[in-house]
């Protein structure tokens, strides 16, 4: 169910932080109106007269750790701030929830349009849902991740924002520890997952050794970025950085190259949220990022497996909010099918390639 907006501020507090934390918003009435009111997090646009600036907080009813989440997204956008990578800039955070009932930061407004999840499908509008403007889509993503893959990330100020020793090695451990934790925290029974156990094994025996630590945004996705309206088409901003952290920038590869072809079988058109039939293929795209970055894409298959791992163990928590009456059964019904085609569609990579 929606949030209300008289759920999600409280105005007269709002309105005393404000005019303490960013005066440069202007010190008129403030005006409020939902911008997005999605399933992890919210956006509710603030204009004082000076400008409109963008308050992001997690939803009435948060996912887990969300609050952590919006605070580690304000402090990576306010280093990126001296990066050439896309993004929106952090004006101010609060980490008090007793000001609006939740953390929560403002950032700056960036033009730009992002693309629309319908019938499970990222939706582009045209011209760049087709050819030739949809091959030039995903380059300039990779454009995007070349200059995040290329920031030092202690230079700006993040090296203690994430755990690099061991950290692909952890991974199988953090997100199958994140599934077991919805039996106690929505008193979630769990359900069959085929394609989970051979999955998680093949990670196990296959962890790359060799990698470099960089940034990741971790949710890759082009509902998850603002591009802009002329051509050639450019990222405006990566936004949604609820997930990100320091360790193998290849993670955000293999997440947002999944659901394109693969070139070992260039005439098989995954069914995915990207129109993958008018996109180049996941090699082709990965070298693009190599050539940019100087990293090892060999290991691209591990990558794309721990993305389909990952992201089913995250999402089940929706299933299990649902389970527990806190979402509706229309959206747990939603995310189950999500979660079991991405242990199925890691498992098929294995039986293939692996």
């Amino acid at each position: 169910m929606a949030n209300s907006l008289d759920e999600l501020v409280n105005m007269p507090r709002l309105t005393a932080w404000l005019d303490a934390n960013l005066p440069q918003l202007g010190d008129g009435p403030l005006q409020v109106e939902m911008v997005h009111g999605g399933f992890s997090n919210v956006i509710i646009s603030l204009d004082r007269g000076n400008g409109v600036m963008m308050l992001r907080r997690p939803p009435v009813t948060p996912p887990p750790g969300s609050e952590r989440t919006a605070l580690r997204e304000a402090r990576v956008l306010s280093a990126l701030d001296r990066t050439a990578v896309p993004h929106p800039r952090c004006f101010a955070s609060c980490d008090d929830p007793d000001v609006i009932g939740a953390v929560f930061y403002v950032m700056e407004r960036v033009e730009g349009w992002s693309g629309k999840i319908v019938d499970r499908r990222a939706e582009h509008p045209a011209p760049f849902n087709q050819p030739p403007f949809a091959w030039r889509l995903p380059y300039a993503v990779m454009d995007a991740l070349v200059a995040l893959g290329n920031v030092d990330y202690e230079a700006v100020g993040l090296g203690d924002f994430g755990k690099t020793d061991r950290f692909l090695e952890r991974q199988v451990d953090r997100w199958s520890s994140q599934l077991a934790s919805y039996k106690d925290k929505y008193g979630y029974a769990g359900r069959e997952l085929p394609g989970y156990a051979e999955t998680e094994r093949w990670l196990r025996d296959n962890t790359p050794v060799n990698w470099k630590p960089g940034i990741i945004h971790g949710d890759l996705g082009t509902p998850n970025m603002l591009f802009s309206h002329e051509h050639p088409v450019r990222v405006n901003a990566l936004i949604d950085w609820e997930l990100s952290t320091v360790g193998d920038p290849m993670i955000d590869i293999g997440w947002f190259l999944g659901g394109l072809r693969d070139e070992r079988e260039p005439d098989v058109v995954p069914n995915s949220m990207m129109d993958a039939a008018n996109m180049p293929t996941r090699q082709e795209l990965a070298r693009y990022y190599a050539s940019g970055t100087g990293r090892d894409v060999s290991m691209l298959d591990y990558y794309l497996v721990l993305a389909r791992f990952k992201g089913g163990c995250i999402m089940e928590y929706k299933v299990a909010q649902a389970a527990a009456g806190k979402l509706s059964r229309e959206i747990g019904d939603f995310f189950a099918d999500i979660v079991a085609d991405s242990f199925a569609s890691a498992a098929d990579i294995v039986r293939k390639y692996g």
